[in-house]
């Protein structure tokens, strides 16, 4: 039945790199504003040790690329299923828990719904990968359950979670004049998660859908393994990667993982690897790469070089080529990095996705022939080799472009109507 009066749930895709809030409402846009008009909100935290506040989302990312001193985290969905997500860090002098780290932030993402919708929410579908830790299914556990005592701790009550492409599944079948067999491909920052998905607009008036739901599938490969991946190979040799020493040795390499990774970044400001790297400077045979090291670790302008990646990345979606710029660390010198570069440094992770694509079929007991759509969401599926190999696996299904950044929140919120109903907030 169609909803006539608002939702009592929202729904909240906390994503690696970006996170919505859904709530659906009788003639409203379902996606509530986070963030300056925009229902995206960046899923960043930024302590600035200069006035000694803290900031979210775009706000906080301009503050530490506009020079503010200060600590930036992002990437923090990352840390569930990890072994970090019970560490501490030092901020300002201050320790403080990563498990903090992310109720801060999820608690952040409930106030702005709660200001924009003008009610409280106390009833929440929580998206989540298929697969939060591959091949371990206790720490998979312990990661859902970690994100639920977060989602308790900011004040929700009844919580409940959804696979991220059947939320985006839900919410393209509010589209649907007819029944299809859906491939959800929901490639985003931080996993690559797919659903088979039988829908149609009968089907979406039934409360309960898990005869539906084909077959469920995915990979702990985002956007960031991308960035990283081509961090690694374009750009990290610029300082010092891949280097020899003097005696004939290679560099050592785990500041450069740390860099490439946004989530370890602030491992590479530590003392010890700073009086490392002076050493090594010493020792190179080539010290121009080292002396821009050092340069990046005086000014702490990884993740500033980490976005600058990032950006690389999306232009070489749209275009053949980046100009990457080091001016922060390196006046006047940048970095011209290719498509086919590109391409070439990310192959095995598309062949990963495309394995875990290819292995739902027989999963869901399906040929090719039998999906009639490619339905794609998420923002690292515009990265064109690997909607291209996915689209290659399917070839008779016509291929659809959801919100790459919106679809999931939508649809968690389709979801969280159906699973809390409507009427007042409690």
């Amino acid at each position: 039945m169609p909803l006539t009066s608002p939702a009592r749930a929202c729904g909240i895709d906390f994503g690696t790199s970006n996170s919505t809030v859904g709530w659906l409402r009788p003639g409203s846009p379902t996606l509530l504003a986070l963030e300056d008009g925009k229902a995206t909100l960046p899923s960043v935290v930024f302590f600035n040790a200069e006035e000694n506040t803290v900031s979210f989302g775009r706000a906080g990312l301009g503050e530490y690329l506009d020079g503010h001193e200060g600590r930036l985290m992002r990437s923090l969905k990352s840390l569930l299923g990890s072994s970090l997500i019970d560490g501490r860090t030092d901020v300002q002098g201050t320790v403080i828990a990563f498990r903090d780290l992310l109720t801060r932030f999820i608690g952040s993402l409930k106030e702005r719904a709660e200001i924009q919708g003008q009610r409280a929410f106390e009833q929440v579908v929580l998206g989540r990968p298929v697969f939060f830790v591959d091949d371990d299914a206790a720490a998979d556990r312990v990661a859902e359950e970690t994100l639920g005592e977060i989602a308790r701790a900011v004040g929700f009550k009844d919580i409940s979670f959804q696979f991220e492409p059947i939320a985006a599944a839900f919410h393209y079948e509010t589209t649907l004049s007819r029944e299809e067999v859906v491939l959800v491909a929901d490639i985003g920052g931080g996993t690559s998660d797919f659903s088979i998905v039988r829908l149609s607009p009968q089907r979406a008036k039934a409360s309960e859908r898990g005869s539906d739901v084909l077959a469920n599938g995915g990979v702990h490969i985002g956007g960031t393994d991308f960035d990283r991946q081509l961090s690694l190979a374009s750009v990290m040799p610029l300082l010092g990667h891949r280097g020899k020493l003097k005696n004939g040795r290679a560099i050592p390499a785990s500041i450069y993982f740390n860099l490439a990774t946004w989530h370890s970044i602030n491992f590479a400001y530590a003392r010890p690897v700073w009086a490392e790297q002076q050493r090594l400077l010493l020792d190179a045979l080539e010290p121009e790469g080292i002396q821009r090291l050092l340069a990046l670790i005086r000014e702490r302008a990884g993740h500033w070089l980490a976005h600058q990646v990032e950006q690389a990345k999306i232009a070489l979606s749209d275009g053949d080529t980046a100009l990457l710029s080091l001016e922060r660390f390196a006046p006047g010198e940048q970095q011209l990095l290719t498509r086919s570069e590109f391409d070439l440094t990310t192959a095995i992770l598309v062949d990963k996705v495309e394995a875990a694509v290819g292995s739902l079929l027989p999963a869901a007991g399906l040929a090719a022939n039998r999906i009639d759509t490619v339905f794609f969401t998420g923002g690292s599926s515009g990265i064109p080799q690997l909607r291209r190999r996915i689209a290659a696996l399917l070839p008779q299904a016509r291929v659809v472009e959801g919100d790459l950044f919106g679809s999931i929140g939508a649809g968690l919120a389709v979801d969280a109507a159906r699973r809390y109903g409507s009427g007042s907030a409690a």
